[in-house]
């Protein structure tokens, strides 16, 4: 999330009544997690797993709760809780707004754009030209479409991030204050889910085709013309590179890279980044030709048994 205009080191930290170290006129321009920080962006981290991470991130701004040393060009911002003070901060810039509207006075549709009955459309999102937006559609607000993009019936565009702290009395939702951006002629299927950006944005590339019942999760970038087929499901923060496939019922971890070009077969379970311009099956996956190799030798254990015997 981008903040207009930018806001004083000193500034932020006021508005949770922090300590902090740093320049206190440095500008705070953007609020993001960690998996898509960029200069100038607050991040937060509050695990001495990610401590490393977060300080040799691109983040300029970190929300910690230890006391460390400040990396030179940075600002640290010390709470006891960063979870619940970077919570309060996306709130103070971006809180929900209650639409009164099917299709919000604030939503810009694009020329020759159909949007069926029973669709909504949120504030402040943008549609482009030559849309078919079919019914019972949900696009949450913020959200951008471009020229050409199909989606069918029952079909949500933005909804919450699925992110939480367990707590001692139950969970803690991270706030989502990201977008879902979508390129031009994408098509999407009926009864996909695709997730806002907890602080960054969901993103589906140009020609990317996606059929039905798939869901992709948070500040998930895919790249374009891939195609996945019929119950996909894609974790948070996975980047997707361009002319994958994916075909039914593959599951993908998150935080990691599917290289461009590759071929994932049915029911697969990826759990780490893997090449691009392979073919892969299997859960763990791995190269479809050594995998089927594989399971043709678990054939002949039985065989093999009773020789022993």
């Amino acid at each position: 999330m981008k903040l207009n205009p930018a806001v004083t080191l000193h500034e932020l930290a006021s508005y949770i009544g922090a300590t902090y170290e740093g320049n206190s006129t440095m500008l705070v321009t953007g609020i993001n997690e960690i998996h898509r920080v960029e200069k100038g962006d607050l991040t937060f981290v509050d695990h001495p797993k990610y401590y490393e991470k977060a300080l040799n991130s691109e983040a300029s701004f970190i929300l910690i709760n230890k006391t460390v040393e400040c990396p030179e060009g940075k600002g640290l911002i010390f709470s006891n809780d960063p979870f619940r003070d970077y919570n309060a901060l996306t709130t103070r810039f971006f809180s929900f707004k209650k639409s009164d509207n099917r299709i919000s006075d604030s939503a810009k549709i694009g020329e020759g754009t159909i949007i069926q009955p029973g669709a909504f459309v949120g504030n402040d999102v943008v549609i482009g030209k030559n849309c078919v937006i079919h019914s019972n559609v949900s696009i949450y607000d913020n959200c951008v479409i471009g020229n050409d993009v199909i989606i069918h019936a029952n079909t949500v565009i933005g909804a919450d991030a699925f992110y939480y702290k367990r707590r001692a009395d139950g969970y803690d939702k991270l706030k989502s204050c990201g977008r879902v951006v979508i390129h031009n002629k994408v098509e999407i299927g009926a009864n996909c889910t695709i997730d806002r950006g907890v602080s960054s944005d969901t993103i589906i590339g140009e020609g990317t085709k996606l059929d039905n019942l798939i869901q992709v999760g948070h500040d998930t970038v895919v790249g374009k013309n891939c195609l996945f087929i019929s119950q996909v499901g894609v974790a948070g923060c996975v980047t997707v590179e361009d002319d994958v496939i994916l075909w039914g019922q593959v599951g993908v971890q998150k935080d990691l890279t599917i290289g461009k070009g590759a071929i994932v077969l049915g029911q697969s379970g990826i759990g780490k980044s893997i090449e691009g311009n392979k073919v892969y099956f299997g859960s763990p996956v791995q190269e479809a030709k050594k995998k089927m190799k594989e399971l043709a030798l678990m054939k002949r254990l039985p065989d093999l048994f009773k020789i022993k015997e």
